[in-house]
């Protein structure tokens, strides 16, 4: 902010959505580059106004690929993206004004701005919330006796661990939690990272090894550690559970009941994979035994371990500046959400050396504190950590492969290299020429039947071409459901875990794929009805 009171806004340009955030910013009437001013002391019009302003670059500066991919078409009446992306924005804009003012004036109105974006935070989310029933009957031993360690080692939290029903172990705020409240921190002492390997007598036989990554060398450390009774990490150890349940450690019966999907597909390669890598490490390792005893090095415990890290390792920046995956002992009982409470986290804290998690949006006492993974998929979120999420996850897409459209008139839609489509509820825009489609993928679609320019104009004069879109969508995702089959009647009451989130992943894919056929179905109808009986 400069001295007279100007806010400046800039789109970054290494942004890589950079042109289509641009063009989406044109539409609402801004720029790349826009000055919000907030000299002297603003009436609640004016200040409402700046706000607005700011809410519009803000969401759009803010957006991730899926966001800017479906863009207008799933944005609300009100301008709002998705939960993810107002959160983001308005952090965003909090990290904008600054803490103090040496002029009075600037400083009442920066204060009163402040005050309407964390008034706008209570709001956005007060609509969505996840409830979660505390089950009272289990005893947390475990899991208290790792906090009680943690805090003997400098850990600070406002959270405490419980068992809740539909999530398994989780964090509950012990206090009121306002915007910025840290609910964790841990300092650098109690996260485990590659230092303890490097440290240790793995080391000197790991570094020989061509190819070997830190994050190899540090499971390969933990697979021992796990067992080692004298460990400073043993509360944590004893902690986690001994199956995690991961889509990799699938029975037989949940991955014949994924068959049609493409989770079956992603699961056996990342499955083989694993195995590939394991038999690589068995011989290097196999010399070694007094430090790599076998017992420890199975194929079981090995999936264990790359379970462990995949459901529970963090990718964190450190002061030096390096990014380093680690185990984080107490953060791992944040259970995932697609409406999070934290969402920035990751990097130590210089004056702290600690690894803070502060809230960015409000958690009364008694709620579930969640935390954002990142913006996964089901199936990711299935394959490598074991659970789905509650609620409409708008990362639950499916990708379709299109060959690149090659041409000098190019499109700014159908620049996309990828293409790809989720459940049409999620769409603000079943109007002719959207049907809850993506509009860059009906645009691509319509340049491949020959329709150069999209204009709403050149649109009414093809809708025979519309027909063919639609039609030629309708087709691909009747093959989809086809090889989906019909609902399975497996008791699943009485089915093992895996079996049950397997026939909850397949019924998911079923409603995505049914929104698409019958947004297909209405479109067709509602084209053949403008084609017989023209508009006036």
């Amino acid at each position: 902010m400069s001295e007279t009171g100007d806010l400046y806004l800039e789109l970054a340009e290494d942004d890589p959505f950079y042109q289509h955030k641009k063009t989406l910013l044109s539409c609402k009437g801004l720029g790349v580059k826009e000055t919000l001013n907030l000299n002297g002391s603003l009436s609640e019009q004016l200040l409402n106004a700046a706000l607005e302003k700011l809410l519009q670059f803000g969401r759009i500066a803010n957006l991730d690929k899926v966001e800017v991919y479906f863009g207008e078409d799933a944005c609300t009446p009100a301008g709002i993206y998705s939960v993810r992306n107002e959160i983001s924005t308005l952090s965003w804009i909090l990290s904008l004004i600054p803490v103090s003012c040496d002029i009075q004036t600037h400083a009442v109105t920066l204060e009163a701005l402040r005050a309407a974006v964390k008034g706008r935070i209570s709001e956005v989310v007060g609509v969505e919330k996840e409830e979660g029933r505390v089950v009272d009957s289990y005893r947390c031993g475990k899991e208290s006796r790792l906090v009680e360690w943690g805090q003997d080692n400098g850990v600070k939290t406002k959270l405490q661990i419980a068992q809740i029903d539909g999530y398994g172990r989780g964090a509950i705020a012990s206090e009121d939690l306002k915007f910025g409240d840290v609910a964790l921190e841990i300092p650098i002492s109690s996260i485990i990272s590659e230092e303890y390997v490097y440290n240790s007598d793995m080391y000197p036989i790991l570094e020989k090894i061509d190819g070997i990554t830190s994050e190899t060398m540090l499971l390969l450390w933990t697979m021992r550690e796990k067992h080692n009774p004298d460990s400073i990490f043993k509360p944590y150890f004893d902690s986690l559970q001994e199956n995690f349940c991961t889509g990799l450690s699938f029975g037989v019966d949940a991955i014949m009941e994924l068959d049609g999907t493409l989770l079956l597909d992603e699961i056996m390669q990342a499955k083989e994979l694993l195995r590939e890598r394991y038999d690589e490490l068995v011989p290097l390792l196999s010399n070694h035994q007094h430090v790599f005893p076998t017992e420890l090095y199975t194929w079981e415990h090995y999936l264990w371990a790359c379970e462990l890290y995949y459901s529970n390792s963090m990718q964190i920046k450190f002061p030096d500046g390096k990014l380093k995956t680690c185990l984080i002992p107490v953060a791992g009982f944040l259970n995932h959400s697609v409406y999070p409470h934290i969402v920035k986290y990751g990097k130590v804290d210089i004056e702290t050396s600690s690894l803070k998690f502060p809230v960015s949006r409000p958690c009364n006492k008694g709620e579930q504190c969640f935390l954002s993974y990142g913006n996964y998929s089901s199936s990711h979120l299935l394959t490598f950590y074991g659970f789905l999420p509650k609620g409409d996850n708008p990362y639950d897409v499916i990708p379709l492969d299109f060959d690149v459209i090659d041409d000098e008139d190019i499109e700014n839609d159908c620049s996309w290299t990828t293409h790809m489509l989720r459940g049409t509820w999620l769409s603000s825009n079943h109007d002719i020429f959207h049907y809850g489609l993506p509009t860059p993928l009906l645009n691509y679609l319509r340049r491949a039947h020959g329709l150069v320019h999209h204009s709403e104009t050149d649109l009414w004069k093809n809708l025979e071409t519309e027909m063919e879109v639609l039609g030629t969508l309708r087709s691909t995702f009747d093959d989809m459901m086809q090889n989906l089959g019909d609902v399975d009647s497996i008791d699943r009451e009485n089915a093992d875990q895996d079996v049950k989130m397997a026939m909850e992943f397949k019924e998911q894919q079923r409603k995505i794929v049914s929104s698409i056929l019958d947004s297909c179905s209405a479109g067709i109808k509602l084209v053949q009805d403008l084609i017989t009986k023209p508009p006036v």
